[in-house]
C-alpha cells in the first residue's frame, strides 16, 4: 500500500493524502488504551503517513497530551497541527488567547513548535458568541497572532476553520492571510468541492475548497466519513464518540446514514467494497485537497484507510450516479 503526499498549498511541506484525526470522533487518542495509540500511531508511520491532526478542545487536552507522549516514545518525526477554538470572553484580548492556547498546546504535545495551528470557530459575518462563531475581523487579529508566533519560532504555518456561513469564509479566504484551511467534504455534502442543484438540502459552501486552493491555501477535508454516518451502520465503534452532530448534512447521526445508504449501489454494483471505501476515494479525488484526514477508533480502521486510498480515486461512471443522487436530495426523493 503506497501512501500518496501532496503539497500543503503553498507551504513547502508534502502531507500524506490521509491524515491521522485524532480528534474524538474517532477517538482513538482520546479514550483509547495506551498500547493501542502506540500501536496504531506506529504503523501509520509504518504506512507512511505524515500528517498527525488533533486540537486542544478534543478530549478537553488529552489528544494532545496522549499524541504527545506517544510521539515521544515513538521518537517519531512527523507533521502535527492543533488548533485555538476562542471563547466568548477572549474578543478583549484576541492574540493574548491565542498564545496562551498554543503555549498550552505546546507543553501537552512536549513540543517546542507545532508544525500548523489552526483557528478552530467557524466564521461569520458578524461575531456570534452565543455559538463560539467569530467575525473576519476576528479571523484577521487571529492571523496577526499566529504570525508572531509563527515569528516566535512556536508555529510554522497556520490556517483558518471552513465552516460558519458560506460568504464570510469565502471573505476569509480572500481577505485574511492564511496557509491552509479545513472544509467539510463528503459524499453527503459535497458543495464546498463542487456545484450542487438547485434546491440542495444542505448548506451550500459554493465551491470553497476551490477558492481557497486558487488562493494558494492547503485544504483539509474533515467529516470525509460524515463522523461515521457514511459507513451506512448506526452503532458507534467503543473509542468513538457516542453521539455527534452532524455538519452541514441531516438532522441528526440516523438521517446521515439513511443519506449514506443512497449510495448503496456503489457496493452492489462492484465500484467498492464498503461505504466507507466510497467515501474516502470521492474525498481524495478532489485534487485541490490536500490531505483527508480520517477519525480512527482502532488500528484496522487505518489499516482500512489507508488501503482504500491506495486503490485511488472512483471512476468517472461511479461519480455520475453520485450526481444522480444529490438530485433526488435536491428534488426530496428517496432513490436516484
Amino acid at each position: 500500500m503506497a501512501v500518496q503526499y501532496r503539497p500543503l498549498g503553498q507551504t513547502g511541506l508534502k502531507v500524506s493524502v490521509v491524515g491521522f484525526g485524532c480528534g474524538a470522533v474517532g477517538g482513538l487518542l482520546v479514550k483509547g488504551h495506551r498500547r493501542e495509540m502506540i500501536a496504531a500511531v506506529g504503523r501509520a508511520i509504518e504506512l507512511g503517513i505524515n500528517y498527525f491532526d488533533t486540537a486542544a478542545i478534543y478530549g478537553d487536552g488529552a489528544s494532545e497530551s496522549n499524541l504527545g507522549h506517544v510521539l515521544s516514545e515513538l521518537k517519531a518525526d512527523v507533521l502535527v497541527g492543533t488548533k485555538v477554538q476562542l471563547a466568548a470572553t477572549d474578543d478583549e484580548d484576541i492574540a493574548a488567547a491565542v498564545t496562551a492556547s498554543v503555549e498550552a498546546s505546546l507543553r501537552r504535545l512536549r513540543r517546542d513548535y507545532v508544525d500548523l495551528i489552526q483557528l478552530h470557530n467557524p466564521i461569520a459575518s458578524r461575531r456570534r458568541a452565543d455559538r463560539r462563531w467569530i467575525g473576519v475581523d476576528d479571523v484577521r487579529r487571529a492571523m496577526e497572532a499566529f504570525a508572531r508566533l509563527h515569528a516566535a519560532g512556536k508555529a510554522r504555518f497556520w490556517g483558518i476553520n471552513g465552516l460558519g456561513e458560506t460568504p464570510a469564509l469565502h471573505r476569509a479566504v480572500e481577505q485574511c492571510e492564511a496557509h491552509t484551511i479545513q472544509c467539510c467534504y463528503n459524499l453527503i455534502n459535497p458543495s464546498a468541492g463542487v456545484g450542487v442543484p438547485a434546491g440542495f438540502p444542505f448548506q451550500d459552501y459554493d465551491r470553497l475548497i476551490v477558492r481557497a486552493a486558487q488562493r494558494g491555501l492547503g485544504v483539509i477535508a474533515i467529516r470525509v466519513l460524515a463522523a461515521g454516518a457514511l459507513s451506512g451502520a448506526a452503532g458507534r465503534h467503543p473509542n468513538a464518540a457516542a453521539a455527534v452532530t452532524p455538519i452541514a448534512s441531516g438532522r441528526d447521526y440516523a438521517e446521515d446514514v439513511e443519506h449514506a445508504r443512497r449510495f448503496a449501489f456503489l457496493v452492489e454494483e462492484g465500484y467498492v467494497e464498503s461505504l466507507v471505501e466510497a467515501a474516502i476515494r470521492f474525498a481524495i479525488g478532489r485534487p485541490e485537497i490536500s490531505t483527508v484526514l480520517i477519525g480512527i477508533s482502532d488500528i484496522g480502521q487505518l489499516e482500512e484507510a489507508v488501503r482504500y486510498a491506495a486503490a485511488g480515486p472512483l471512476p468517472a461512471p461511479a461519480l455520475d450516479r453520485i450526481a444522480r443522487v444529490w438530485a433526488t436530495l435536491a428534488r426530496n426523493e428517496r432513490t436516484p
